[in-house]
């Protein structure tokens, strides 16, 4: 396998980008679109799923180009159609959440665009670019934001543009903004106290522990299945915050 390049661009550079995805598809690769949430939101200026599909539908019609969504919100059924109709090619473009970070190999797709990346963490950027360069061929990472970053978010953005090392970006990711929130919905701060955890010797586990968690948050974004009720208290014991939907998210 290729290293995976990985480029930072702005807004400005959209007509680019789309004529970039254009090329690949050409070439028959396939294309994943993140979203950091599923519909706009009043309080987080960030690029939306809803929106994006629509915008993607236009500059990529029908019967050219196929495009597919993949969100938490939708029945299981009809994610797993949508993951059917990308594996197969019958797809050329996936609009998706983070929802994909883990459980997903299309070894044609080799292009991640990744809207609004500066609303993700470090270690889940990395997640959602090992989804590509799983095939023979060269595979691309996009990381789109807007002209205005904090310093935080631009050096995690250039960070991701120079290495490929999951376990340096994961400790960088710890030193720029702590521990994060529990529920992963705040992505700068020391948001709580960890009772267990070291997050500066305990990097490895807490990098599958998220893994894990992103695994039960994609099969149940509100925790509402019984054989996830001990996460549900856990979550309840220790988040001493209003309840959070998770499916906005996911």
């Amino acid at each position: 396998r290729q290293p995976i390049r990985t480029v930072h661009y702005t807004d400005a550079a959209r007509l680019r980008l789309f004529g970039f995805m254009r090329q690949q598809i050409k070439m028959g690769r396939q294309i994943y679109v993140v979203y950091p949430l599923i519909r706009e939101s009043e309080t987080m200026d960030y690029k939306d799923l809803e929106d994006g599909y629509e915008a993607i539908s236009r500059d990529f019609p029908l019967p050219e180009y196929v495009t597919t969504v993949c969100h938490g919100r939708m029945k299981p059924e009809d994610k797993e159609e949508s993951m059917r109709q990308f594996k197969s090619g019958e797809a050329n473009i996936m609009v998706a959440t983070s929802v994909i970070e883990v459980g997903v190999d299309v070894p044609n797709a080799t292009v991640m665009v990744i809207e609004s990346a500066e609303r993700f963490g470090l270690s889940q950027l990395h997640q959602l670019r090992g989804r590509v360069g799983r095939g023979a061929e060269q595979s691309y990472c996009i990381l789109m934001s807007g002209e205005k970053l904090s310093k935080e978010a631009r050096q995690r953005l250039q960070a991701m543009c120079e290495t490929n090392d999951g376990f340096r970006l994961a400790e960088l990711d710890l030193k720029l903004r702590g521990a994060g929130d529990i529920n992963g919905t705040q992505q700068s701060g020391m948001a709580f106290d960890l009772k267990i955890a070291n997050p500066t010797l305990d990097v490895q586990i807490l990098t599958v522990s998220r893994e894990a968690a992103a695994e039960a948050l994609a099969a149940d974004p509100t925790l509402t299945q019984a054989a996830h009720a001990g996460l549900r208290e856990l979550r309840q014991r220790y988040a001493k915050k209003e309840e959070i939907d998770f499916s906005m998210i996911s």
